[in-house]
This record gives C-alpha cells, sequence and structure tokens, in this order.
C-alpha cells in the first residue's frame, strides 16, 4: 500500500488524527484514519510469585465508553515523548499507584489497537515493590488502585470483568515468556 497524501485533521497535546489518502495493491484509492499518539508504558506490578502473589491495577473512568474499568498502570509522557521506556515505566507506576520497583523486566512490545493507532507500548513487570506517595496529575483525579490475588485477577479476566484488551494481552505476555525470567 502506498501513501499518496496525509493531512492532519485534529491536533490536541495528547493525539492527533491524520487522514492518509492510500493506493492499494491493486491500484484502487482508499483513505485511513490514524490516531498517532506518543509509545507508552505498561506496568504489570507483581508482589510475589505468579502462583499465589498479588497484582496492583488501577480503576478510572474511561470517557469513550463511559464506565470505570481495572487496568495495569500504564501511560506516556506527552511533554517528553523521547523518554527511555524504562525511565516512563518507572515514573508512570510511581505516578499512578505510588509503588517504587526495586526490579523491572522487560517483556516486549504490543501495540494497544494498530487497526485505527499507531501507539504502542512497552511492557514491564515491576516486582520487589516498595509503596511510595502517587503523584497523580489532574486528569487521574479519580484514579483508585486496587490490589488483586493473582487468582481474583485471573477469574475478572475470565468473568469479562477486566474489559481492557491491553492488560489481558499484557498478563497473557507475561505467562508466556515465564520461563524466561
Amino acid at each position: 500500500m502506498k501513501t499518496i497524501a496525509s493531512r492532519i485533521v485534529y491536533r490536541n497535546r495528547w493525539m492527533s488524527v491524520r487522514e492518509d489518502q492510500v493506493q492499494r495493491a491493486d491500484g484502487s484509492p482508499g483513505i485511513y484514519a490514524v490516531i498517532d499518539k506518543p509509545t507508552a508504558a505498561m506496568i504489570i506490578p507483581l508482589e510475589g510469585s505468579m502462583e499465589n502473589g498479588h497484582l496492583y491495577l488501577i480503576e478510572q473512568f474511561r470517557y469513550p465508553v463511559r464506565e470505570r474499568y481495572l487496568e495495569f498502570p500504564a501511560g506516556a509522557w506527552e511533554d517528553n515523548p523521547d523518554a527511555e521506556p524504562l525511565d516512563l515505566a518507572r515514573g508512570e507506576l510511581r505516578e499512578e499507584t505510588g509503588l517504587i520497583a526495586g526490579r523491572m523486566d522487560h517483556l516486549g512490545f504490543l501495540y494497544f489497537a494498530y487497526g485505527m493507532s499507531s501507539q504502542g507500548f512497552h511492557l514491564y513487570r515491576a516486582t520487589e515493590l516498595v509503596q511510595g506517595v502517587a503523584m497523580l496529575e489532574h486528569t487521574e483525579q479519580d484514579l483508585l488502585v486496587k490490589r488483586f490475588s493473582v487468582a481474583e485477577f485471573e477469574a475478572l479476566c475470565r468473568d469479562n470483568v477486566i474489559k481492557d484488551s491491553a492488560t489481558i494481552a499484557a498478563w497473557a505476555l507475561l505467562k508466556a515468556r515465564q520461563d524466561l525470567l
């Protein structure tokens, strides 16, 4: 597929939306709307083992779907989009949960929704956790931190209570990579 033209149709501090005119392999024209956002980090805060440990999740209101949902801490730094992924992960973990990790293991890189957005995220497992003070941004004032046993978390996934696909994919990647860590 070849991009013929591209234009920004909307931009704010957190994202831009562009419309690309494309030419498909068969020569037919098309358009794509793409949401561009800076690369993020997602963190799986794990206290103890995968079998009988605990996980920290955040719960916050997600405006587009008008509901509160549980998910792993994650975020991007719009003011510093070129930050080192590890620094971003440590910063987001502390900002949203107050947790400070003694160890951070990089698990891989995933995309949030590559059918409509270019935004990806580095995934880290955070262990050796020490509780500090959360430093929430003004936009996160309704954010809550919740602690679940691994069994409770997996039941929430299985029962479709956790609806964040990135959180579920992150957990699956951690489980798949467990033998490498």
